[in-house]
């Protein structure tokens, strides 16, 4: 009886450390995984002896504590810049070729990290010319192998049945594809035309994006996003949205006695914030309307995320006094893309607009 109990007792041990060790030994692999957001990058073209970067994008996604032991570059005409310690969640690695030969280059780097039994292997292609103008001075928002000059739309000041155009400049920077691009997600009343519809390597082109006030709704304010494709079909990315806003304004057709209306004043438009360490910081601007009837504020709007705003009226009899309270949040202007600003709409046909900048 005794050897029976011993001997399922040995079984049950051993049928523990077995599901002990097939539970635990993936995962130990899977604690090593090192994810690249492109494991190829088309770095695009560069002149001859013009040094060219490809800026890799990883994620440790195992979990555990993980180094870069070595990287091994193909040539050494390849530079590796990569982070000497242990490694966050996020990370890059910085691959730069010298550019000493003309023509078409793809050059390689494997990546040596602590647990992996392979390296992980990173790759840079594009092409060196004896003749480059650089154009990245034109064209400084980088879209992967399109570069625009502007990422944001500003159609300012449109009276309703206007029709407003914009342009966006395209340049295709890749080494060897050929695009289509487009912009996805466009609004009822947004339209655009892409000119050339195809380019080459090296080719510009632009985007002619046009505005159909008939179809926005409500006076002030309009935002919207829409994206930058580089063929038909393509899925939307975050990294290449275009921001877009409208501001429009109310009508004053037929109003002959301008000696009576309302009159807005602000005792400042811009508003300077020194945070001096804070995470946000509170400012009081006063609304006097000066005119002869009543100031309506119709919409008090952001153009950016980062600020808190509150107005104790929106209706101001004349001589009186409204309070506009504005907190700025220094974490979250610090994210802002465009410059912090807030819109007023109101019925003063000499101001209808009224545009508050926030300098930080």
């Amino acid at each position: 009886m005794k050897t029976i109990e011993i001997n399922k007792v040995w079984r049950l041990v051993t049928c523990f450390l077995l599901l002990y060790f097939f539970t635990f030994l993936p995962f130990t692999a899977v604690a090593q995984k090192l994810v690249p957001e492109k494991a190829a990058i088309d770095v695009g073209r560069t002149g001859y002896r013009v040094p060219i970067t490809a800026v890799f994008e990883l994620r440790n996604k195992g979990g555990r504590k993980m180094r870069i032991e070595k990287v091994t570059p193909d040539c050494y005409c390849t530079v590796v810049d990569y982070p000497k310690g242990e490694l966050g969640e996020h990370f890059q690695i910085r691959m730069t070729y010298d550019a000493k030969q003309l023509g078409h280059f793809d050059k390689q780097v494997a990546v040596y990290t602590s647990g992996a039994k392979k390296p992980l292997y990173l790759s840079m292609k594009g092409v060196v010319l004896e003749h480059y103008v650089d154009v990245s001075g034109h064209y400084p928002v980088d879209m992967g192998d399109l570069r625009l000059d502007s990422r944001d739309l500003e159609f300012d000041d449109i009276n309703q049945g206007d029709m407003r155009e914009q342009q966006l400049h395209i340049y295709n920077n890749s080494s060897t594809e050929t695009y289509q691009p487009n912009l996805l997600h466009l609004p009822p009343y947004l339209t655009a035309l892409v000119q050339p519809e195809q380019l080459k390597p090296g080719e510009e082109g632009v985007i002619t994006v046009t505005l159909n006030s008939s179809k926005l709704h409500g006076y002030g304010l309009t935002q919207t996003s829409i994206f930058l494709a580089g063929e038909l079909g393509e899925k939307v990315s975050n990294d290449r949205e275009i921001g877009v806003s409208a501001v429009l304004l109310p009508s004053f057709y037929g109003m002959t006695d301008m000696q009576q209306a309302a009159k807005i004043a602000l005792s400042t438009e811009t508003v300077n914030i020194n945070f001096e360490g804070k995470a946000k910081k509170t400012e009081i601007i006063d609304i006097q309307n000066v005119g002869h009837s009543e100031l309506h504020i119709s919409s008090l709007q952001m153009f950016t995320p980062g600020l808190h705003i509150s107005l104790d009226k929106s209706r101001i009899k004349p001589g009186d006094y409204a309070k506009l309270k504005i907190t700025a949040i220094a974490a979250d202007l610090q994210k802002v893309r465009t410059r912090p600003r807030i819109l007023m709409i109101t019925n003063d046909p000499q101001k209808p607009k009224v545009i508050i900048e926030l300098k930080h």
